[in-house]
């Protein structure tokens, strides 16, 4: 999973990415392909 300070570069990697939030952070989530996985901070 990266870590970035932005994920709205990272939300653009691929079409299936979407942006959650969960217990105040910040995630991006790809079901089709894991590696696509980001956290925010």
């Amino acid at each position: 999973m990266k870590v970035a300070s932005s994920l709205k570069t990272l939300k653009n990697r691929s079409k299936d990415c979407k942006i959650v939030r969960r217990k105040g952070r910040v995630f991006v989530i790809n079901k089709k392909n894991p590696k696509f996985k980001a956290v925010q901070g």
